[in-house]
């Protein structure tokens, strides 16, 4: 560690594997907690660099459960988080519209932890157990086309800097890889960012890794599509700015994407829009961020209206929302 300090003061980068290494040091409790508050803080003072998030990325998945699933093409949706927006879980609400439309979903979440309800919240509300066993895994996405894996039960070496970052009250490497650990490695990913330089940081990532994504950001700061104005995608087929009526949609009113002071009203917004139910703005925003997703899954081949229509059906002849209860019945 000394000698990771040294390049640290004098403003050098680390490898993608000194940072594995440091990774795999932490889940042995070979650094003193003081060591590792003043790596994580001089990284965030920095900036992190693509081969660093790298780094950690395979140390956390090396130390973590892996999860083969049957399946050679899935798509994992999330966000980075912390835009303090606070809006409904849509992400996971698109993760079932998507599902619905005929396409395989590993998603990737955890409680909440700055919104009112998480991905793992909203799901562990409808009475799913989580769970780890393989078996499980796979018959849930074989049999409803969406698998749900709570990162808690897989991401071994989180435990280890818990309580530094909770300490440390601001963000660090590791709230920047949440969306790069999904212990299945999914092949496909749709990811909203809350501002372009994560953006940036992301697109070379994923360059990295070779896989099919897209990223969005909605120009007000919220780490997903809103329709609260324009907003940017990047893909790997193509990267422009969007509005709304781009795309045959409304501008949505902020207020419409709250998820609602407790956790019971954010559970009645996402049944609400599966059940096509919800407010005109809720269900069009959700539509949004799944077709997008859709189009990742199809390798850019279909445009972007025609996976609208997709997602839009799905919810509208029941297909989301039949998807879902098959997917309690095979996890509670």
């Amino acid at each position: 560690m000394k000698e990771i300090f040294s390049k640290l003061l004098n403003h050098e980068t680390l490898t993608r594997e000194e940072m594995k290494s440091i990774l795999l040091g932490i889940t042995r409790d070979e650094f003193p907690t003081e060591q590792v508050t003043a790596l994580l803080t001089a990284l965030q003072m920095r900036g992190v660099t693509v081969d660093e998030l790298l780094g950690f990325r395979d140390g956390i998945l090396e130390t973590g459960v892996p999860v083969p699933l049957d399946c050679d093409r899935y798509i994992d949706v999330v966000g980075t988080g912390g835009d303090r927006k606070n809006t409904f879980n849509i992400s996971t609400t698109s993760c079932f519209v998507i599902a619905g439309a005929g396409y395989k979903v590993a998603k990737h979440g955890n409680y909440a932890a700055t919104s009112t309800s998480g991905a793992s919240n909203v799901i562990q509300h409808h009475g799913i157990r989580f769970t780890d066993d393989l078996d499980r895994l796979n018959r849930s996405l074989n049999e409803c086309g969406i698998v749900y894996l709570h990162a808690q039960l897989f991401a071994r070496a989180m435990k280890f800097v818990g309580p530094i970052r909770k300490a440390l009250q601001f963000p660090t490497i590791f709230n920047l890889l949440g969306p790069l650990v999904n212990p299945s490695q999914p092949q496909c990913q749709l990811l909203g960012v809350a501002n372009l330089d994560q953006m940036r940081l992301y697109k070379s990532v994923y360059q990295r890794l070779g896989i099919d994504y897209g990223i969005v950001n909605s120009v007000d700061g919220y780490d997903e599509i809103s329709l609260t104005g324009d907003f940017k995608v990047t893909t790997n087929h193509y990267e422009r700015i969007y509005s709304p009526q781009d795309l045959g949609l409304h501008i949505i009113r902020p207020e419409e994407l709250q998820a609602g002071a407790t956790e019971h009203e954010a559970v009645q917004i996402f049944d609400s829009v599966l059940e096509n139910r919800c407010l005109p703005g809720q269900k069009e925003v959700v539509v949004a961020n799944a077709a997008f997703g859709i189009q990742v899954l199809e390798g850019g081949r279909k445009g972007i209206e025609e996976c609208i229509d997709m997602a839009r059906e799905s919810i509208e002849n029941g297909s989301a929302l039949r998807t879902f209860r098959k997917f309690v019945e095979l996890n509670s």
